[in-house]
């Protein structure tokens, strides 16, 4: 059963195109992980999935209905990327005020104990960190036994501690047979929990695959050289030259300086590192108006 969908779903703010015709289904069961970097339109699509922003073009599906409609929302629960707090409630209190909306909500020290905060139970919510509040942001989201959960950059604020923690609750609600769609521009995270990753970048979906998928695309390297002509090189995904210098891609990096060596061609100024996942994506589809498909990566030239 699809839950939420995105059928060429456009948002423009003015002149700026936040996303551009995105197409992508949650089913049930699912745990879908949303990577891109800052600024990929990420916090846009889910806002629209949940009702918050409307479309320019296309359209937006939740549980079958119109997200904007309250009764499509009923089975939802939704942790935004900045959550409001009442400053002088306590933490209690603000989960017994969210927990009366519902008709079946998860008691209150079920709640708070999933998420380990029940020693804040008695805190006043203007009186706790930053990541405090993100915990709780968060756990609200669950109160309600929703069917699907989705989660805007869940974890930040958070130590590796809390982090880690907050992972085993959202793996715990799915393995209970809930649904989880999360946003995160951490490779680590959407390893960590999802089976499936949408990446976006520039608004549009550049992949939708596996995560071991996504992780051999994220795993190219940068090989920088400064150099004349390069012969043709076996494991090259992408070439750009900016500079005066020579811009290899390759998920190889050692077998390319190996090639490169053996070439007899003379290089100078060899410089190797990781891509960011911004460079990954957007440097190996600079040069194709299509997405990345299933896992595999643009292979043409790129040229500066």
């Amino acid at each position: 059963m699809i839950l939420a969908r995105a059928d060429q779903a456009t948002r423009r703010y003015g002149n700026v195109t936040a996303l551009d015709q995105v197409s992508f289904e949650v089913r049930t069961g699912e745990l879908v992980g949303l990577l891109g970097p800052n600024g990929a339109g990420k916090s846009t699509l889910l806002n629209m999935l949940v009702g918050v922003r409307r479309v320019t073009s296309g359209r937006v599906e939740l549980f079958g209905g119109d997200p904007r409609d309250p009764g499509s929302r009923q089975r939802l629960g939704v942790t935004p990327q900045e959550t409001g707090l009442p400053p002088t409630l306590r933490v209690g209190e603000v989960v017994d005020f969210v927990s009366a909306h519902y008709s079946d909500p998860v008691p209150r020290g079920e709640l708070l104990d999933r998420f380990g905060i029940t020693d804040l139970a008695r805190r006043q919510t203007g009186g706790l960190s930053g990541g405090q509040k993100r915990r709780l942001a968060v756990a609200l989201a669950f109160v309600g036994r929703p069917q699907l959960v989705v989660l805007d950059e869940p974890t930040t604020g958070l130590d590796v501690e809390a982090r880690h923690s907050l992972w085993a609750a959202i793996r715990s609600f799915h393995a209970d047979g809930g649904t989880v769609l999360l946003s995160s521009h951490y490779l680590e995270e959407i390893e960590a929990l999802a089976h499936r990753v949408v990446v976006l970048g520039q608004g549009r979906v550049l992949a939708d695959d596996t995560v071991t998928a996504i992780r051999d695309i994220v795993g190219v390297r940068r090989v920088s050289l400064v150099a004349g002509n390069l012969p043709a090189l076996p494991g090259v995904l992408g070439t750009e030259h900016t500079d005066g210098r020579t811009h290899l891609l390759t998920a190889d990096a050692d077998q390319l300086v190996r090639d490169l060596v053996t070439s007899g061609v003379d290089f100078s100024g060899l410089e190797i590192r990781p891509t960011s996942l911004e460079e990954a994506f957007l440097t190996l589809t600079a040069d194709t108006d299509r997405p990345v498909g299933t896992g595999t990566p643009a292979t043409q030239p790129i040229t500066a």
